[in-house]
């Protein structure tokens, strides 16, 4: 597909090789009735766009997925959750084990609108933290965050636990918070966080766009 279909310019930076993108396809998409990762807007999937802007800026990147014969067609490295039935806790447990990079740069399947510049900005905040995460007021963003693998210990206590909200652990690693001000210098609209769970939220984003 060209990136005029796609309706994005070709990165002229260079790829980010020392984080992995990760892009967790693990929903059931109940709430929608299908799986919304290939519904299409203008002939693209959902999940192709989204794919297409994390290609952009990563170098190596992984899909996590339990449903791997549904996306064979995106010829990307795919693994299925390690322990089913986890939410997104488990996608990012997995993924922290299996990529080959120190951290890991995650995203869901189902978001159309992700924004460059703020996620390698995010990625240039980290330094020695374990998790890079969006708060905008009171709302944790935690599938457009980063994590590195020094948060798999903490994760699997929480799933000793039976505890499988992603934010749980945070208290227990070193986190740096991105501000909804800092969000704004590169996403005024705040769109990058615009995730797709039902068919009018689809059809809403179709007329923003």
């Amino acid at each position: 597909m060209s990136d005029e279909s796609m309706g994005f310019e070709q990165a002229a930076t260079p790829l980010i090789t020392h984080i992995s993108g990760v892009v967790l396809a693990g929903g059931k998409s109940s709430r929608y009735g299908k799986n919304k990762a290939l519904v299409k807007v203008a002939g693209i999937p959902l999940i192709e766009r989204t794919l297409h802007v994390m290609q952009s800026i990563f170098e190596h990147v992984v899909l996590i997925t339990n449903t791997p014969k549904e996306y064979a067609y995106l010829d990307l490295p795919m693994v299925p959750d390690l322990i089913k039935d986890l939410g997104p806790l488990g996608g990012i447990f997995t993924a922290l084990h299996v990529i080959p990079k120190k951290a890991g740069f995650f995203v869901a399947s189902d978001m159309p609108s992700l924004n460059p510049a703020l996620i390698r900005y995010m990625v240039d905040l980290q330094e020695h933290r374990d998790v890079i995460v969006p708060r905008i007021d009171w709302k944790l963003e935690a599938l457009h965050a980063l994590y590195s693998k020094r948060c798999v210990s903490e994760i699997e206590q929480l799933i000793q636990k039976g505890i499988y909200q992603v934010f749980r652990f945070f208290p227990h690693v070193n986190v740096r918070y991105v501000s909804k001000d800092e969000i704004l210098r590169f996403d005024p609209e705040l769109k990058s966080f615009h995730n797709i769970n039902r068919p009018e939220e689809l059809n809403r984003w179709i007329g923003e766009s």
